[in-house]
C-alpha cells in the first residue's frame, strides 16, 4: 500500500532506496567491506636522482631588484622613479621677489617720473615720510617696474610694524609711567631705516624676511593706475 504523502512531506529520495540498499549490502551489514590494520612500517619517498639545486641554494636565479631594472624590461616598475626630469610648472610673472643686486639707475621710472635710485631709497625715509612715499609708489608705478615694487611694498610693511611695536610701547608706557623702552625704540627704528636708505642705494641685497609675506600681500593686492 502506498504511503500518504501530505504537503509537509518534502523528502525527494526514492522510498525504495532504504530497500534496496538492505538487498545489496545485507540487512546486518555483512557485505560492508571492513578496514584493516596497517602494520608494516612507512617507507620513504624516492629522492630525485639530481639533487644539486636543493643542495645548491645559490645556484637559482637572484632576486631581481625593483629599483635596477634590466635594460630588456618591456615597461619600468611602479615603485622606481623617472629617470627624466619632470616638467617644471611655469612661473608667475607677478611673484614677489627680490631684485638683483646692482646700483639703481638714474632713468626715470614709469608712473612717477623720476630717477630710480630715489624711488627705491625714499619708500625707507623716517618720520612717515617713507610710508606716504611707498604707498604712493605702489598706486602709481607700473608691475613692470619690479624692483621699485618690491622696496615700496617691502618699505610699507616696515613702517607698519614700527607703528604697531611703538603703540604697544606708548600703552606700556602709560601703564608703568617710563617712556624710556619707547625712546630706545624710536632710535633703533630710525637708526635701522637710515641703515635701510644707504644699503639700498648702494644696490646691496636688503630683503627683510620676517616682512616678505604681508610685503607680498601689499604688492599684489594694491593695484597701479597705470597696468602697463
Amino acid at each position: 500500500m502506498e504511503t500518504k504523502k501530505n504537503k509537509y512531506d518534502t523528502n525527494p529520495l526514492d522510498p525504495d532506496v532504504e530497500r534496496k540498499s538492505e538487498e545489496v549490502w545485507g540487512e546486518a551489514g555483512a557485505g560492508t567491506p571492513t578496514s584493516e590494520w596497517v602494520q608494516t612500517p612507512t617507507r620513504e619517498v624516492n629522492k630525485p636522482a639530481d639533487d644539486s639545486s636543493r643542495k645548491n641554494v645559490y645556484s637559482e636565479a637572484p632576486t631581481r631588484r625593483y629599483d635596477n631594472p634590466p635594460l630588456e624590461a618591456p615597461y619600468p616598475s611602479v615603485f622606481v622613479p623617472p629617470t627624466y626630469a619632470p616638467p617644471t610648472q611655469q612661473r608667475n610673472q607677478n611673484v614677489y621677489q627680490a631684485p638683483a643686486t646692482q646700483c639703481p639707475t638714474t632713468r626715470s621710472v614709469l608712473g612717477i617720473g623720476i630717477p630710480e635710485k630715489w624711488a627705491v631709497v625714499l619708500p625707507y625715509a623716517p618720520f612717515y615720510i617713507g610710508l606716504v612715499v611707498s604707498l604712493l609708489e605702489l598706486f602709481l608705478v607700473p608691475r613692470k617696474e619690479t624692483k621699485v615694487r618690491f622696496h615700496a611694498s617691502q618699505a610699507l610693511a616696515l613702517h607698519i610694524a614700527i607703528l604697531i611695536i611703538h603703540t604697544l610701547f606708548g600703552a606700556i608706557s602709560a601703564l608703568t609711567d617710563s617712556s624710556l623702552g619707547g625712546t630706545l625704540f624710536k632710535v633703533a627704528a630710525f637708526v635701522f631705516l637710515v641703515m635701510s636708505m644707504i644699503r639700498v642705494s648702494r644696490g646691496e641685497a636688503h630683503r627683510l624676511a620676517p616682512l616678505a609675506e604681508p610685503a607680498q600681500w601689499f604688492n599684489e593686492h594694491i593695484e597701479p593706475r597705470n597696468r602697463g
